[in-house]
């Protein structure tokens, strides 16, 4: 396998429920936020999307020991394929019951900041 960087994902997203329903897929990884039909179809289907960091196609690359085409070979680098991971340097966003830590996240920030009082400058 070569490099394996992961593609930004919401360009899948009106694909998503079709892939799900129709392949058995468990898990997709991309690099950026899910929109509300594919997390619905995350939901639906117990799948998962898990997330690299873009730029970081070697690292991906390393942890996967095997791959195979499972379809759309015409595609190139957007066919699906099976692969045999160890170590995938990835980050659950959305995790099999629609739980989307670009939902979550940004909330526990804010929730977490609010506390820390604001410098102000001498007068």
């Amino acid at each position: 396998m070569g490099p394996a960087g992961p593609t930004t994902a919401t360009r899948m997203d009106k694909f998503t429920r079709q892939m799900l329903a129709e392949t058995g897929l468990l898990g997709m990884v991309g690099k950026a936020e899910r929109g509300p039909a594919a997390i619905d179809a995350i939901r639906e289907f117990g799948a998962v999307y898990l997330m690299a960091v873009g730029g970081a196609a070697y690292l991906v690359a390393k942890a996967i020991h095997g791959s195979r085409l499972i379809a759309f070979e015409d595609l190139g680098m957007e066919a699906i394929y099976e692969f045999d991971v160890r170590d995938m340097p990835v980050t659950v966003a959305v995790d099999s019951k629609g739980t989307s830590v670009h939902q979550t996240g940004p909330a526990e920030w804010q929730r977490r900041i609010a506390g820390i009082p604001i410098l102000q400058r001498r007068q």
